[in-house]
C-alpha cells in the first residue's frame, strides 16, 4: 500500500487547510475571551464580597450564616420574601448573614451582606437568572477564611449544588429550606409529558438533594408530610417564615385608601376582592375570576384586583374575557412593598386566596396585619396559617361556598370589622423575630455536632 506523501513545509496550505485552521484560532480565541470573561466576573465577586466581610460585626455570641439563593429582589415570590425576612430578624438578633444571589439587569439595588454573581437568563423564564457554578466554587478560599458556621441553602439549582459542594470543601453543614412544592409546579411548565412522569421525577430529585444535606427546614406541616412521604430521612423541622410587622405595616410613602381608588380610578362605593402574589398558574387565581360572577350577582361594582406577574396572565386575561367578567378584574403588576403595595391591602374589603400548592402562603398574614379579612380555601401550608374566625373565613374549595363567604363578608360590616381587628392580634403572632429565633436554635443543634472546618 503506498505512503501518503507528507507535505514539505513551505508547500502552500489548500482551502481545507486554511479553514480548519481558521476554526481552530476562533475556538481558541472565544475560550479565551471566555475565561477572561469569568476571570473579571470573578474578581468583581471578590471584590465586593471582601468589602461586605469587611463591614460585618458579629458579636461573640452570635452565628455566621451563608445563605445562596438563585433568587433574590427585584425578583418578587416568596423565596425573596422569606430570605430578607430571615436576614433582617437574624441581624436584628446580633448574627452575621451573607447572602450569595445572582445579579439582575433591570432593578436590582445594593445592600450590604449581599454578593451576587453574574447570571445569564433562565431559557423560556424572563424573570429567572442562573448562576455560573464555577464562580461559586471559585469563592472557596475566601468564604473559608470568613469563619461561617453554617451554609443555608434557599433554592434547588446552582445554589443547592454549589452549596452542597462548598459545604464539602469548607467543613460545614449544610441545611436548606424547602420552599417549593415541585411535584405540583412543573406539570405547568413542561406540558408536552404526562403530569405523572413530570410529578414521579420532581419527587426523585427532591429525594436525591435532600439526602444530600444535613438538615432541612420546612415552612409547614404539610410540607414536612410531604417530604416524609417522598422518602426523604433527612432530620426535618418546621420553621414558617416571620412577618416584619413595623417595617411592613408602616413603610415610608405609604398611601391611604382613596389614594389608591383615586389613582387607579375605582369608584369609592365599589367593593375590591385583593388577590396579591405571582401571576403563575399553580395559584389557582383562575378559580377567583369563575368565582367572581356570583359575587357580582349580588354586588355589582365588586372589583377583582389582582397584582403581580407571571407567565399566567395572559391566560387570566382569556379567562376573564370568556367568564364575562374582563371589566370588572384589573391587573395591576408587581406593587412595590415600599407604600403602594400596603395601599392595596388597606383598600380592600376582602383579601381573596384559593393556592392548593402554598407552604406557607405569606400574603395571608400580610394581608391580616394591615387589618384585612381573608377569605381562603385551606390547603397545604395555609392550613397552618389559617384558623377559622382569626381574621379569616375559610371557605371549601367550591365556587358557590367560596362566593357564599365573601358575599357574606360584603353585607356584614360588622363582622368585617371583628375579623379585622383579630386579624391584626394574630398575625402579630407571627413576628419575624420569634421565628428566627426558632431557626437559630435549629442551626446551633447543627453545629454542636462537631462540624470540622477544613478546606479539603
Amino acid at each position: 500500500m503506498p505512503q501518503r506523501r507528507r507535505p514539505s513545509l513551505s508547500s502552500p496550505l489548500s482551502d481545507q487547510e486554511v479553514a480548519a485552521l481558521t476554526h481552530l484560532a476562533n475556538g481558541n480565541a472565544l475560550h479565551q475571551q471566555r475565561e477572561a470573561d469569568r476571570k473579571a466576573r470573578l474578581a468583581s465577586a471578590l471584590t465586593l464580597f471582601h468589602s461586605t466581610a469587611s463591614t460585618a460585626k458579629t458579636p461573640l455570641s452570635g452565628m455566621k450564616i451563608l445563605m445562596i439563593s438563585d433568587v433574590y429582589f427585584p425578583r418578587v415570590n416568596g423565596v425573596s420574601t422569606s430570605i430578607a425576612s430571615f436576614r433582617g430578624a437574624l441581624e436584628r438578633l446580633g448574627h452575621s448573614v451573607t447572602l450569595i444571589c445572582p445579579d439582575y439587569p433591570v432593578g436590582q439595588v445594593d445592600e450590604p451582606g449581599v454578593l451576587r454573581i453574574r447570571s445569564r437568563q433562565v431559557p423560556g423564564d424572563p424573570e429567572d437568572r442562573m448562576m455560573r457554578y464555577r464562580d461559586l466554587i471559585a469563592l472557596a478560599p475566601q468564604l473559608a477564611d470568613q469563619d461561617f458556621d453554617l451554609i443555608h441553602v434557599h433554592t434547588p439549582f446552582t445554589a443547592h449544588y454549589a452549596g452542597v459542594a462548598l459545604g464539602r470543601r469548607l467543613g460545614l453543614p449544610v441545611v436548606a429550606t424547602y420552599h417549593t412544592l415541585f411535584e405540583e409546579y412543573v406539570h405547568h411548565y413542561i406540558r408536552w409529558l404526562p403530569r405523572r412522569w413530570l410529578q414521579l421525577a420532581a419527587r426523585r430529585v427532591s429525594v436525591h438533594q435532600c439526602q444530600q444535606l444535613d438538615a432541612l427546614v420546612a415552612p409547614s406541616q404539610a410540607m414536612q408530610k410531604a417530604l416524609i412521604r417522598y422518602g426523604v430521612t433527612t432530620p426535618t423541622t418546621v420553621i414558617p417564615t416571620g412577618l416584619s410587622l413595623e417595617s411592613f405595616c408602616h413603610p415610608q410613602g405609604a398611601q391611604d385608601d382613596s389614594d389608591f381608588r383615586s389613582h387607579y380610578d375605582l369608584p369609592q362605593e365599589a367593593r375590591l376582592l385583593l388577590y396579591v402574589g405571582r401571576a403563575a398558574f399553580e395559584k389557582n387565581i383562575d378559580f377567583l375570576i369563575d368565582t367572581l360572577p356570583k359575587v357580582l350577582a349580588e354586588y355589582p361594582t365588586t372589583r377583582l384586583i389582582i397584582t403581580g406577574e407571571g407567565p399566567a396572565h395572559d391566560s387570566l386575561v382569556r379567562r376573564a374575557q370568556e367568564v364575562g367578567v374582563a371589566e370588572s378584574v384589573l391587573f395591576l403588576g408587581y406593587l412595590d412593598r415600599s407604600g403602594p403595595l400596603q395601599a392595596a391591602y388597606r383598600a380592600a374589603d376582602v383579601f381573596v386566596f384559593a393556592s392548593r400548592t402554598e407552604t406557607q402562603g405569606l400574603v395571608l398574614l400580610e394581608a391580616m396585619a394591615l387589618g384585612t379579612p381573608v377569605v381562603s380555601t385551606a390547603a397545604m401550608g395555609t392550613l397552618d396559617v389559617l384558623k377559622e374566625g382569626e381574621g379569616c373565613l375559610i371557605a371549601e374549595d367550591n365556587h358557590d361556598d367560596f362566593a357564599t363567604k365573601v358575599n357574606r363578608l360584603l353585607s356584614d360590616n360588622t363582622l368585617r370589622q371583628q375579623l379585622a381587628e383579630r386579624a391584626q392580634t394574630y398575625a402579630a403572632s407571627w413576628h419575624e423575630d420569634a421565628k428566627s429565633a426558632e431557626l437559630v436554635s435549629f442551626f446551633r443543634t447543627l453545629t454542636a455536632k462537631g462540624f470540622e472546618k477544613t478546606v479539603k
